[in-house]
């Protein structure tokens, strides 16, 4: 494991602190390396739970079908873009 250069100070209640102890303990390890571990496991699958969407193969059949459909843009919707453009954007 690399040196570590960053702290994260964290406060708890006691009963937190103790489970937490018992448990590194139980994995031979610091909190630390118990908390580290934990951060590493967890982060990316809530990470992932933020910038993914699943859908069953009849959503996505439906979302397909939706994109295909083609309606003419309104007169407002026109007339924002007329003004998106020439305000640069």
């Amino acid at each position: 494991m690399a040196i570590a250069a960053n702290r994260i100070d964290m406060r708890v209640n006691e009963q937190v602190k103790q489970l937490a102890e018992r448990a590194a303990n139980a994995l031979g390890c610091t909190v630390t390396e118990y908390l580290v571990r934990l951060i590493q496991q967890d982060a990316p699958k809530v990470l992932r739970g933020e910038t993914e969407i699943v859908l069953s193969n009849a959503q996505f059949d439906r979302f397909a079908e939706l994109c295909k459909q083609t309606t003419p843009p309104s007169p407002r919707i026109r007339e924002a873009a007329r003004r998106l453009d020439t305000e640069g954007f």
